[in-house]
């Protein structure tokens, strides 16, 4: 049995940056230490983050005053912000800086006079953050809400930073023909889109193709559906003991990708159970495993 790992699979810059800020954090500060909201959408993770004495709430009433609270990845609208600053918390952003930019690019639209379009899930947490800084956005989340649009003079549009590639080409194909005047920010994160294209790629050539992350991620979602379209012996997992060998043959090609979110030594765990299915236990290249650029030590 053969595995490749995608290049890229693995935190982004921006995850990794929030998880390194949270750490940072928790070392530095005697008190409390909150997040509002999961910092990343990975359970495992999280769990790891709560072992170093995060708490994680969803609720501001449940903060201790004066407590510092870490913002998630994903952002919060301004009305939030400014909230918990007034009331005396001791904010840390962990906000990714790419989706700082959607902020800036929605509120510049409506500045600019255009009727704000944000192509997402109205429920995922990044979308919420995008909505709440500007008075009335419309969010559409599946091609058949976008056809339903009405007709516009003139449209802004920004999109989730975790689309699928595929949905945005074709939403704006409608879009254009929907607005007379069609201003458009492609705020697909460039981590996303590279994600994308590589499990695409990996699911042509591979038997079987494990995509590994949370099942609350938006990103390893897109990258599930994404794989499953081409490959259809794709499983989404979170933890090796998901695994199931019943799903390999002795000479497949296995392919690995992972969201955003889904940290190093998850990936890790999912190819040693993978490796550790072939026969004889065996980890190829006299002990080390190379895959698509990483190295993986046998256990």
């Amino acid at each position: 049995m053969k595995v490749v790992v995608a290049k890229s699979a693995g935190f982004c810059w921006g995850v990794k940056r929030a998880v390194n800020i949270a750490t940072r954090v928790r070392g530095a500060e005697k008190g409390s230490v909150y997040c509002l909201g999961e910092l990343i959408h990975n359970k495992r993770e999280i769990e790891r983050l709560k072992a170093l004495g995060i708490e994680f709430v969803h609720d501001v009433s449940r903060l201790e005053p004066g407590s510092t609270v870490i913002i998630r990845s994903h952002g919060v609208p301004p009305s939030t912000m400014r909230f918990l600053r007034e009331s005396g918390f001791k904010v840390v952003d962990a906000t990714c800086p790419f989706v700082k930019d959607v902020h800036k690019k929605v509120v510049r639209l409506e500045e600019e006079g255009y009727p704000i379009l944000i192509l997402g899930n109205p429920n995922h947490p990044e979308v919420v953050g995008i909505a709440g800084h500007v008075a009335k956005p419309t969010i559409a989340s599946s091609i058949d809400q976008v056809r339903l649009l009405p007709r516009f003079q003139r449209l802004g549009v920004v999109c989730q930073t975790t689309l699928n590639t595929d949905f945005f080409r074709e939403a704006l194909s409608i879009l254009s023909l929907k607005s007379k005047e069609l201003k458009v920010f492609n705020t697909i994160c460039s981590a996303t889109a590279r994600r994308q294209k590589e499990a695409k790629e990996l699911a042509k050539v591979a038997d079987v193709m494990l995509i590994v992350g949370g099942r609350n991620s938006s990103n390893t979602s897109k990258l599930y559906q994404i794989s499953k379209r081409v490959n259809e012996r794709s499983y989404h997992v979170e933890s090796a003991e998901e695994v199931d060998p019943a799903w390999f043959a002795e000479d497949d090609v296995v392919g690995i990708t992972a969201g955003a979110s889904t940290p190093e030594w998850v990936i890790d765990e999912i190819v040693r159970r993978v490796t550790l299915l072939s026969k004889g236990g065996t980890v190829s290249g006299g002990g080390v495993l190379q895959t698509a650029g990483r190295k993986l030590q046998a256990p």
